[in-house]
């Protein structure tokens, strides 16, 4: 079987360093897809007509399996959605993020409600996210978290580390996570051994198939620069993680967002949203830039021998 993996681009913000990761990996081909016009109406969240713009966009420029696939900011992480539901075959979702993205009551295409839509796909067995740390699981009901995903077993919680959740019913318990008295004890990753925490996430994964989405919030501020809060994942443990999952099972694709681009809102909805939602910053640091490069270039590697890996 031929197990070459291309390099795609759905360049939305300009953010990518195309010839930094066509240099740092082994890269069959590598695809452009433009997507900078659109990019407005899709940057937070879009209407289905953009959407339907950039499926079509993506079609055209064809699809070259496996693929690792750079989308730039995470304000575009729901274009993910626009890779995962074109596989046809039985899979799992395996999501590395700093946030669950699962609220239900945000637009249907939105960074912050994507998992939703994916979870609808028939194909997908599960979603197993990774790594959260942020505030999305305080109380999580009550900000909209897909509790019933979580409860039917269709979604995955692992986080880095989080404090138990206050809930309103009873969860049914998971491989993230236990019920008690009324919270949810998460099975923090960052409180295991790596080793251990490798095991519970590779056993979260029913299925022999797996699609790996991350979105570089996931990591410390110190190791890349995003437009979202972060989290603590160091990138040594992310890396550990895919090797991992590179080693026992198949990886049908990859995306990759979490870069920093600086967000020009015409629609005053997604302005409003911007500032309260994403923390002040600026990338007047070329240094910061700098490194969110060799993570990404770091990130590649792993990907590109992990779906390489014919298991």
């Amino acid at each position: 079987m031929d197990r070459r993996v291309h390099l795609r681009i759905l360049d939305t913000d300009g953010s990518i360093d195309v010839d930094a990761l066509t240099a740092a990996t082994p890269c069959a081909s590598v695809t452009r897809v433009d997507l900078r016009d659109l990019a407005p109406a899709l940057r937070l969240w879009s209407r289905a007509r953009n959407i339907a713009d950039a499926r079509a966009r993506i079609a055209a420029a064809g699809d070259p399996r496996p693929s690792v696939t750079f989308l730039g900011s995470g304000d575009f992480h729901h274009l993910a959605a626009l890779l995962i539901e074109r596989v046809e075959e039985c899979f799992t979702v395996l999501h590395f993020d700093n946030h669950p993205d699962w609220v239900r009551f945000a637009p249907r295409w939105h960074c912050g409600s994507w998992v939703n839509r994916v979870l609808a796909l028939p194909n997908v067995q599960r979603v197993v996210t990774v790594g959260p740390c942020s505030d999305d699981l305080a109380s999580p009901g009550r900000k909209g978290g897909n509790l019933r995903a979580l409860d039917s077993g269709r979604l995955a919680l692992l986080p880095w580390q989080h404090a138990p959740s206050r809930v309103r019913r009873r969860i049914a318990d998971g491989p993230g996570h236990t019920w008690r008295d009324g919270r949810i004890v998460w099975r923090n990753l960052g409180e295991r051994q790596l080793e251990d925490a490798a095991v519970l996430m590779v056993e979260a994964i029913p299925t022999n198939a797996v699609w790996v989405t991350i979105d570089k919030d996931v990591l410390p501020e110190a190791e890349a620069l995003t437009n979202w809060d972060q989290g603590r994942m160091p990138v040594a443990v992310l890396t550990a993680m895919l090797r991992v999952v590179g080693q026992r099972k198949r990886i049908l694709g990859a995306d990759v967002c979490g870069e920093y681009s600086p967000p020009h809102h015409a629609n005053w909805l997604k302005r409003i949203e911007a500032r309260l939602d994403q923390p002040t910053r600026a990338a007047t640091d070329r240094r910061r830039i700098e490194d969110n490069v060799r993570t990404d270039c770091e990130i590649a590697r792993v990907l590109f021998d992990a779906c390489a890996n014919p298991t």
